[in-house]
């Protein structure tokens, strides 16, 4: 069965939405279930993850109603207050949900320090007592803040979304491998295979610009670490999801068997107890 790893629903509000700007037009309107499900048969994709992109609780129920109308979404990240001291109250009342598999921040957007903030670490480790997963969003200078981070997070299963955005269209690898690789040390650590076409030039993106950061990738966490993820409809900047897809298939063609199983739909299966 494959799964897609890492997909958004939302419906499009000017005021919310500020991080959709105008050079962002295409995604400037809604994107639900129905839009999606049609594309997930013609690619023969049996399920998906649906991860929240606004930070508040309703996006959490927004996505579990999508999850409930739909059977093909597998599994929902939500957003919660993870320094809210009545944090343990919130996962409990969240916990009936057998469809939500766990929570993320948006940590790209953070100043410097906040993956150190003694109240979010202390979150981030509660949700293990639920086994809730965390999804961990962060530019590729972030790492070395992270690698710390996760130091102290080693009870709870997380996975680094989007390879931790390279700066793919300046061609830039180092530091981002040497750090990606240090964070790897953690067997907890998985990294999603996303994202990769809106860290390039969106308009002038060859395949190959992505083979040496696939190389790096499976070097660094092998194929029993890595969850595929197509992050629409985000990825529709720079690419249509066949587009995106076939960057992916093009790459592993060569591949076991046992081995495009587990990264297209038994890492994401594992990871998130879909």
């Amino acid at each position: 069965m494959i799964i897609d790893g890492h997909q958004h629903f939302w419906d499009y509000d000017p005021q919310r939405d500020l991080w959709i700007t105008d050079e962002m037009k295409v995604i400037q309107k809604d994107f639900r279930p129905q839009d999606l499900e049609v594309i997930l048969k013609r690619n023969n994709i049996s399920g998906s993850v649906a991860v929240q992109a606004g930070q508040t609780e309703e996006e959490t129920l927004f996505l579990l109603s999508c999850a409930k109308g739909f059977d093909f979404i597998k599994g929902v990240v939500g957003w919660v207050d993870l320094k809210n001291s009545a944090l343990e109250q919130r996962l409990l009342s969240f916990s009936q949900y057998k469809k939500l598999k766990g929570f993320r921040h948006i940590v790209q957007a953070e100043q410097e320090g906040f993956l150190s903030d003694p109240s979010f670490v202390g979150g981030v480790q509660l949700l293990g007592k639920y086994n809730f997963t965390y999804d961990l969003l962060v530019y590729h200078y972030q790492l070395k803040e992270a690698f710390h981070f996760v130091k102290s997070v080693r009870e709870v299963k997380i996975v680094i979304d989007h390879l931790a955005k390279p700066s793919i269209r300046n061609g830039e690898r180092s530091p981002w491998k040497a750090d990606l690789r240090a964070l790897s040390a953690y067997e907890n650590v998985y990294c999603k295979l996303s994202g990769m076409v809106t860290e390039a030039l969106w308009n002038n993106w060859r395949i190959e610009d992505f083979t040496p950061y696939l190389d790096d990738l499976f070097e660094i966490f092998g194929t029993e670490r890595v969850i595929y993820g197509s992050d629409w409809p985000v990825c529709l900047l720079a690419a249509s999801y066949e587009e995106q897809l076939n960057i992916v298939l093009d790459y592993i063609h060569a591949f076991s068997e046992r081995e495009k199983l587990n990264i297209l739909g038994k890492n994401a299966e594992r990871f998130y107890n879909l």
